[in-house]
C-alpha cells in the first residue's frame, strides 16, 4: 500500500531527517524537538522518518532505537510501526524487552518501553539483577557494538520534564533524544521541527475549530417541565447534534457514523459512580450496550464493552462512555462530540482534552461546514483555556446568518495549495534590499533614537491568583536600559514576531537579522562591531514601524520569487453564499452592528495570533462599517474572511500567477444590486492595481450573465467615500477624476 503524505508531513519528515543528521555530526549528546499538533499523524511521520534515516547510508553509521511512551501508548506505537514496516518490507524490527537477542538492541531495532516500567525505583528494567539484564547494561552492550542510540520520548508532555526522566536520559546517554509532542517540555533546546496547526487544518486532517454549547444562549427551559438536570440537558443537546451530523454525512455520500464521547470523572471514594447514572440516562433514549449503540471503555478490566472495531467509520456504536485514563493516544477519527460533566468543579481545557474530537474521519474537509467542526457539550459553568494554541482553536462565540437572507449565488474562487515555502532562503536578502529601496528605508531611519529599555512593574498587585487577566493592577513602571544580551534576545524576538506566514524557526529569524545587518553595512557603513547599535536602532520606537513595513514588503516579494507554481486557482464547485454560521474564538469581541447579515457581529481584537480566517478590523474598515450602518440604501453587509473556500474571492493575476482576491465587503442594496468593495487607506491604495483590475473584469463578466454587481477599491478622501471601478486602475491622491463618489444614501 502506497501512502501519500500530506504536504506538511512530507516537509516535516525531510526536515527532521536533516536536523537529526546535522546533530549526529555535532559534538556531544543532543536533543531535537518534534512539535506537531494532536491529530497531525505524529506516529506516521516518525515511522517514515526512521525508515529514511537508516536507508542507504554511506557514512557507515549504525543505529539502535529506544521508544518510550506513556500508559499503553508504547503498545499502540509499536503495533502501528510494526504494521507500517511489515507492509513495506522494511528492516526495522519492533521489539519489547523480552524480545531482545543476547541482551542488547540490534541494528535497526526499536525497543518499545512503557514509561512506568522504567520510571519507578526497583523496577525490573532498571534494577541490578543476577542475569545482568537491566536497561543500563543492555544500553552499554549495544554501544559496545558500535551502534548509535537514538531515544524517542513520545507524548513527552506527560513525562519528559520530571527529574527521573532527566536522570533516565542521562543514564541511557543517547546520542540524540527526540522529544515528540504537541506541547514539548524539554527546555533550552533550539533545534527542532515544528508542524503548524494551520497547515494541519488546511490539509483537512483535523477540524477547523471546536464549538462549546452552541446556541445555549437561546435555550428555553419549560418551567412546567423544569425537573431536567443540567446533565440531562447537555446529553439531550449532544444526542440531537449527533443525529443531525449523521444525516449530514449521508448527504455527503459518506458512510461515517459520528461518535459521541461522554467523559466521566475518575471514581472518588465516597462519591457516587457517575457511570451508572449516565448509562440509565442514555437508556431513556434507546441507547444501550445490549443493542450495540453504547460502548463503555473504563480502566477496570470488566468495563470494556462493544469496543471491537469502534474506530472504524461505519461502526454501529453511537455513544461511548470513558474515563480520563484513555485520553492520550486513543485514536478514533469519527469521534465528533465530547460531553463533559460538572464533577470536575473547574476544568482547564487544552489541546489534549479536545484532541479526541479533532481528527477528520476521512482526512478531508466536507462541503457541509458543520462536519468540519468538533462539538463540546458541558454542564461546567466555566472552562479555563490552558494553552495559547487552544485559545485560538476553541470557538465560544457564534454568529448566524439573518433569517431574511436570500441566496445571491455568486461565482467564487479559491486556490489549491501545492508545495509551500515555510522558511526564508538566501533569496530573501536581495528582495529585502529591493523592499528597502522601494519604501526608502534609509531616509526613514533615525540614528539618534530613544533608549531601548526594559519596563518593570512597579507596585503591582493581584487580588485573585486564580483569575486570568490581561493586565494586573500597578502603580507604574521602572525603566531600565537593555544590555547587549537583552538587546540580542529582543532583536531575535522582533524578527520572529514579524516572520508570519513563515515558520518561526531559527534559520528564518537569522535570515531577517542578516538582511538588516547587511542593509546597515551598505547604507551607514556599520559592521560586525556595531551590531548592538544596529539592534538598538531597529528596536527604537521611532524606527520600528518603518523596518516592519520593509520586512512585510520583502516577504511579499519573496513569495513572488519562490512561490511560482505554488497555487492553482479553481472556481468553487457551487455558487457562493454568505455562510449560515461563523464561529469565533476568544480573540474576538462582540460589536453592536444592526445591518451585518451575520448576527451578532464579532471583530478580531488587536495583538492576537492570526490563526483564524479574519484579521482585526482596520481604522478605515471600522469607519466604513459605520457608514454602511447609516446608509439608507443598504439592506445588509457582510465582512468577508480570507484564505478559505467558504469565503468569497474573485480571480486576479499578479506576476503571471493566478490568485484569489478576498475583498473586504459584500453589500446588498434595497434595489437588488450587490456592491463588491475593498477598503484601502494611504499607500495600500497604490499597491492595489492588479486586484482592482481583476475585480473590474469579474464584475463585467458576471453582469453579462445577468448579475447586478458594481464596486471596486474604496477610499475616504476629505470625508467622502469614493471608489474606482476602472479596468485600468490608477491612484494619485492629487488626481481622483477616475474615482466615483459612493453614495448609498
Amino acid at each position: 500500500m502506497w501512502i501519500e503524505f500530506k504536504n506538511y508531513q512530507e516537509k516535516a519528515i525531510v526536515k527532521l531527517k536533516q536536523e537529526v543528521n546535522d546533530l549526529l555530526d555535532a559534538e556531544g549528546n543532543k536533543i531535537c524537538i518534534f512539535k506537531s499538533p494532536t491529530g497531525s499523524g505524529k506516529t506516521l511521520m516518525m515511522a517514515e522518518f526512521l525508515k529514511r534515516l537508516i536507508d542507504s547510508r554511506i557514512d557507515g553509521k549504525k543505529f539502535s532505537f529506544i521508544w518510550i511512551a506513556v500508559n499503553k501508548l508504547h503498545d499502540q506505537s509499536r503495533n502501528s510501526l510494526k504494521k507500517y514496516y511489515d507492509q513495506f518490507g522494511v528492516g526495522l524490527k519492533c521489539s519489547y524487552f523480552e524480545d531482545l537477542d543476547e541482551r542488547k538492541i540490534g541494528e535497526n531495532e526499536i525497543l518499545f518501553l512503557n514509561w512506568a516500567s522504567i520510571n519507578k525505583k526497583g523496577n525490573i528494567y532498571v534494577r541490578e539483577n543476577e542475569r545482568d539484564n537491566n536497561l543500563s547494561n543492555i544500553v552499554t552492550r549495544t554501544k559496545d557494538e558500535g551502534r548509535i542510540i537514538i531515544l524517542i520520548i513520545d507524548e513527552s508532555h506527560r513525562n519528559a520534564e520530571t527529574e527521573k526522566s532527566k536522570e533516565l536520559i542521562e543514564d541511557i546517554g543517547p546520542k540524540i533524544t527526540i522529544e515528540v509532542s504537541a506541547t514539548p517540555q524539554l527546555k533550552g533546546v533550539f533545534r527542532g521541527v515544528e508542524v503548524e496547526l494551520k497547515d494541519v487544518k488546511d490539509e483537512g486532517m483535523i477540524k477547523k475549530e471546536i464549538v462549546i454549547n452552541p446556541g445555549f444562549e437561546n435555550y428555553k427551559l419549560d418551567k412546567k417541565l423544569a425537573d431536567k438536570t443540567a446533565d440531562e440537558i447537555v446529553v439531550e443537546a449532544a444526542l440531537r447534534k449527533r443525529a443531525e451530523l449523521a444525516k449530514l454525512y449521508e448527504t455527503e455520500g459518506s458512510g461515517v457514523n459520528p461518535l459521541m464521547l461522554i467523559q466521566i470523572p475518575d471514581t472518588r471514594q465516597g462519591m457516587i459512580d457517575k457511570k451508572d447514572a449516565v448509562v440509565q440516562l442514555l437508556g431513556k433514549y434507546g441507547i444501550t450496550t445490549e443493542n450495540g449503540r453504547l460502548a463503555i471503555y473504563l480502566s477496570d478490566k470488566d468495563s470494556k464493552i462493544n469496543l471491537e472495531n469502534i474506530e472504524k467509520n461505519e461502526n454501529e456504536v453511537e455513544v461511548m462512555i470513558f474515563k480520563q485514563a484513555i485520553a492520550v493516544g486513543w485514536d478514533c477519527p469519527r469521534a465528533a462530540i465530547l460531553v463533559l460533566f460538572r464533577e470536575w468543579k473547574s476544568m482547564v481545557f487544552s489541546i489534549q482534552t479536545i484532541g479526541r474530537i479533532m481528527r477528520m474521519p476521512e482526512h478531508n474537509h466536507y462541503k457541509k461546514p458543520e462536519l468540519n467542526i468538533g462539538h463540546v457539550y458541558t454542564s461546567l459553568s466555566n472552562i479555563g483555556i490552558a494553552e495559547d494554541i487552544a485559545k485560538e482553536y476553541i470557538t465560544v462565540f457564534e454568529g448566524k446568518r439573518r433569517k431574511d437572507y436570500e441566496d445571491i449565488d455568486l461565482t467564487s474562487y479559491h486556490s489549491k495549495r501545492f508545495r509551500e515555502e515555510t522558511r526564508l532562503s538566501s533569496d530573501f536578502v536581495p528582495v529585502f534590499f529591493q523592499a528597502a529601496e522601494e519604501l526608502k528605508l534609509k531616509d526613514k531611519i533615525s540614528l539618534k533614537h530613544s533608549i531601548v529599555d526594559t519596563k518593570l512593574i512597579a507596585s503591582g498587585k493581584i487580588t485573585d491568583v486564580d483569575k486570568e487577566t490581561k493586565s494586573i493592577e500597578k502603580k507604574g513602571t521602572l525603566d531600565i536600559p537593555k544590555n547587549e544580551v537583552e538587546l540580542q534576545i529582543a532583536f531575535d524576538y522582533f524578527a520572529r514576531e514579524n516572520l508570519a506566514p513563515f515558520a518561526p524557526e531559527l534559520r528564518s529569524i537569522k535570515r531577517i537579522n542578516d538582511s538588516l545587518y547587511r542593509f546597515f553595512d551598505k547604507s551607514f557603513k556599520m559592521g560586525v562591531d556595531d551590531w548592538p547599535k544596529i539592534q538598538a536602532i531597529v528596536l527604537a520606537e521611532e524606527n520600528r514601524q518603518a523596518v516592519i513595513d520593509v520586512i512585510n514588503r520583502a516577504k511579499e516579494l519573496y513569495q513572488e520569487v519562490v512561490g511560482k507554481g505554488k497555487y492553482e486557482l479553481l472556481q468553487n464547485d457551487e455558487p457562493w453564499n454568505v455562510p449560515e454560521m461563523i464561529n469565533y474564538n476568544l480573540t474576538f469581541v462582540k460589536k453592536d452592528y444592526k445591518r451585518s447579515i451575520i448576527q451578532p457581529y464579532y471583530a478580531k481584537t488587536k495583538g492576537t495570533d492570526n490563526l483564524s480566517l479574519f484579521e482585526e478590523d482596520s481604522d478605515v474598515e471600522i469607519a466604513f462599517i459605520e457608514y454602511l450602518e447609516k446608509a439608507k440604501q443598504v439592506k445588509w453587509w457582510f465582512k468577508n474572511g480570507k484564505q478559505d473556500g467558504s469565503y468569497f474571492a474573485v480571480p486576479y493575476v499578479e506576476n503571471g500567477q493566478d490568485k484569489p482576491f478576498y475583498l473586504d465587503f459584500i453589500v446588498m442594496l434595497n434595489d437588488g444590486r450587490i456592491a463588491l468593495l475593498d477598503t484601502k487607506g494611504g499607500i495600500y491604495a497604490k499597491t492595489a492595481k492588479e486586484r482592482a483590475e481583476g475585480l473590474a473584469e469579474y464584475i463585467e463578466a458576471e453582469n453579462k450573465k445577468g448579475k447586478k454587481l458594481f464596486g471596486g477599491i474604496v477610499i475616504k478622501e476629505q470625508n467622502s467615500w469614493r471608489f474606482n471601478d476602472s479596468k485600468n486602475y490608477t491612484y494619485d491622491p492629487n488626481d481622483l477624476k477616475d474615482w466615483k463618489f459612493l453614495d448609498l444614501n
